[in-house]
């Protein structure tokens, strides 16, 4: 699955829930902003997402 969440100001646990529950469903390879790049660093949550530099290299991927 493909996430653009580059547009991404503000996520909170329910975002990251959907992240946690999407992920059971397959990979996935997204593009994000800094703000929730940093936050996936703090949760741990940034080991479930292969971030690309553009979308179209996570579509690719």
């Amino acid at each position: 699955m493909v996430l653009d969440a580059s547009g991404v100001t503000f996520a909170d646990s329910t975002f990251l829930n959907l992240l946690l529950v999407t992920r059971h469903a397959g990979t996935l390879h997204g593009r994000v902003s800094t703000r929730l790049q940093r936050l996936g660093e703090i949760t741990g949550v940034d080991d479930l997402l292969e971030i690309r530099g553009t979308i179209d290299d996570a579509a690719v991927s």
